[in-house]
């Protein structure tokens, strides 16, 4: 089996090109570490009204380690069955997909076979490895099924890949996004630059996942040389384990940056809005402790919230850091506009239902 984006649906297509918001879907677990449908189910139901544009499963947010404990399948297939059976609405369905070549194929046939229109591929397990084989390895891939190019920041498992890599990458025909998470403005411009020199700049989705920048990504022109003309490309929306929370007010965030975008004019309140929003993901990503919490952060709004039961992850010994819960007590009080807590709660209900 094999699908090539122009296959896809033009909805999901333009959807996708317009910029999105695409929550990194969480994993969500009973106090046995065993998957909990329920509220699997009700986060799916939640991002879905909430406005989200698409939805990522099998990625980092949802823990890697859901390979091993055997929940890659169902996890995806609880994912496409909610989104199938709760909107008529075009979603962007991206599958991740990790591990050396054999293993990332296996997770492709899977998400395709489940409906899945892309994958977003892992370089995790390239370390050590040459640009030639990471770019083979994608090559493969992209065969197989519409890829997403990831820039997963080293501090949680990614690699360096210099402009080279994303000149290259951006060069093969079914690539057709890349989330962009190193948390770092040079490596950030070195993928930028790298689908400027490859020419696919209307092609190619650019995607934020730097969630300690994610307002300033969305709303910067970023214009570089090409031959000796400028070229300017826009990232459109953002895939970020950040944006599994308070979606609501994430959607807000992105109809706004494209209003401002549009009009070629960004006002002064809405360029405040990311020095506040860097602020929560500081406490929600434990940006104190080298991101140990991320994950664990993540849960803990969303237990707040009734959406989970609690912040468990599939390893035990993985939870919030010291401090981390005042940390987050301390922007959820600083900052309400920026939470959607009445929403969830208006609605909870009927999502658990």
């Amino acid at each position: 089996m094999s699908l090539a984006w122009g296959d896809v649906p033009d909805a999901v297509r333009a959807t996708l090109a317009r910029g999105v918001v695409i929550p990194a879907h969480p994993l969500a677990l009973d106090a046995d570490r065993q998957l909990d449908a329920e509220r699997q189910r009700a986060l799916s139901r939640y991002y879905i009204d909430a406005g989200a544009g698409g939805l990522a499963v099998g990625v980092h947010t949802t823990q890697f380690a859901i390979r091993e404990a055997g929940l890659y399948e169902p996890v995806l297939a609880l994912a496409a069955e909610t989104a199938g059976s709760w909107t008529e609405r075009p979603l962007v369905r991206i599958a991740g997909l990790v591990g050396r070549t054999d293993q990332a194929l296996a997770e492709a046939d899977t998400a395709l076979g489940l409906g899945y229109h892309a994958g977003l591929v892992s370089l995790a397990a390239f370390a050590g490895a040459s640009e030639d084989e990471r770019l083979e390895h994608c090559a493969r891939l992209a065969r197989r099924i519409p890829l997403v190019g990831f820039y997963l920041q080293p501090a949680v498992g990614g690699v360096v890949l210099g402009p080279s890599f994303w000149r290259r990458l951006a060069a093969l025909d079914n690539v057709v996004a890349i989330k962009i998470a190193p948390f770092n403005r040079y490596r950030t411009l070195d993928v930028v630059r790298g689908v400027v020199e490859a020419g696919a700049e209307e092609r190619i989705a650019l995607y934020t996942g730097n969630d300690d920048h994610i307002l300033l990504d969305l709303v910067t022109p970023w214009r570089l040389s090409r031959g000796g003309e400028a070229v300017t490309v826009r990232i459109r929306g953002g895939l970020l384990g950040h944006w599994s929370v308070w979606v609501k007010r994430a959607v807000e965030v992105l109809e706004r940056a494209h209003a401002a975008v549009e009009a070629g004019a960004v006002d002064p309140d809405l360029l405040a809005l990311d020095a506040r929003i860097t602020d929560c993901n500081a406490a929600l990503f434990d940006a104190a402790n080298d991101f140990r919490g991320c994950i664990a952060g993540c849960h803990e709004v969303l237990r707040r919230q009734g959406l989970l039961r609690g912040i468990w992850c599939l390893d035990p010994a993985e939870g919030l850091s010291p401090g981390q819960a005042e940390e987050i007590d301390r922007v959820c009080a600083a900052y309400p506009d920026l939470t959607d807590d009445d929403y969830v709660r208006a609605n909870l209900a009927r999502w658990l239902s």
